[in-house]
């Protein structure tokens, strides 16, 4: 069976290990929790933890300061500070959502009945949809582009049976992992027409693997110490590559530095991607663009001599 043709979710057990088919990847697949009140709220409580490990700082403002969070964005008449107090905002109404249904679920443990018509599920709903609309502002912690999907998991948590928000973050896990493929095919087309680089390519392919790998682990997982000390290692050996002495003119010198460069920010990004489980598209393409330039700068040098079977760096995908 080809992969066109195997159904999006099918479950296999591969080499020991159940895994889910999304967009060409076999991800390793988690048990959801029950869908309880109570799993929302760990499940919440986690993805806000994780937000704000990965968005801008100065963003986690406690739900208790919502209304002077608000005044101070709506009072704001300076665009870029208006930015950043939105974000401020938008973390604000997150904190408050998460308070709401912390204590919801305290109700519930007294043996209170919620139904999803009460008015504080109502209110938690909104808050997070207004922190997702606010948090289209926001920036990474690189400072590069926003991943406003991040603001949108909890409120999928919410408003969705947790299975089904599951499935959701497979698909972003398969489009994270094309991405990070695509970065090391640029990586490894650009050093095929640097001979000082002769030997990067395997490299490059151990750190893709590895940052794949802790793409699809939970932190939770017990695998995380292995997944993420061969990922740190196999960054470090990348961006440690030693290129052999350039046999050419100072512009063969000058286009290694550039890309010894590259090497450092494309491991930065993949970084950020692999740990935060989302493609981050605009970076991604900024980063091939720089790839596919200095390889294009590389074959127009005389004195920069193309190993055989380079290919041009793909494009990537929409």
């Amino acid at each position: 069976m080809t992969d066109i043709e195997i159904p999006q979710g099918e479950q296999r057990l591969i080499d020991g290990q159940l895994r889910v088919y999304y967009d060409g990847y076999w991800i390793k697949k988690y048990d959801a929790p029950a869908d309880t009140l109570l799993a929302k709220k760990r499940l919440i409580e986690a993805l806000t933890h994780r937000l704000f490990n990965h968005v801008e700082y100065g963003l986690n403002v406690p739900g208790i300061r919502l209304n002077e969070a608000r005044r101070a964005f709506l009072d704001e008449t300076d665009q870029a500070k208006k930015r950043v107090k939105g974000g401020m905002l938008a973390g604000a109404l997150f904190n408050r959502a998460t308070d709401i249904f912390t204590k919801l679920v305290e109700l519930q443990a007294c043996g209170v009945e919620i139904q999803s018509d009460n008015a504080l599920m109502r209110q938690c709903g909104e808050h997070l949809q207004e922190s997702l609309a606010l948090g289209k502002m926001v920036l990474h912690r690189s400072g590069e582009e926003g991943i406003d999907e991040l603001w949108g998991e909890p409120f999928k948590a919410f408003a969705y049976p947790i299975e089904e928000f599951y499935k959701s973050r497979y698909v972003k896990i398969a489009l994270t992992m094309r991405t990070i493929d695509s970065i090391g095919d640029a990586l490894k087309s650009t050093s095929a027409v640097l001979p000082p680089f002769a030997g990067l390519a395997p490299l490059v392919d151990t750190f893709v693997r590895a940052a794949k790998l802790k793409t699809e682990t939970l932190r939770t997982d017990i695998d995380v110490f292995e997944v993420w000390s061969s990922f740190v290692v196999a960054s470090e050996s990348l961006c440690g590559f030693q290129p052999l002495p350039p046999s050419g003119s100072g512009a063969e010198q000058q286009l290694c530095d550039q890309f010894s460069e590259l090497l450092r920010a494309g491991s930065v990004l993949v970084s950020s991607m692999a740990r935060a489980r989302v493609s981050m598209p605009k970076s991604a393409r900024a980063f091939i663009e720089r790839c596919e330039d200095l390889c294009q700068a590389a074959k127009n040098r005389k004195d920069v001599t193309p190993r055989s079977g380079a290919q041009p760096a793909p494009a990537l995908s929409p």
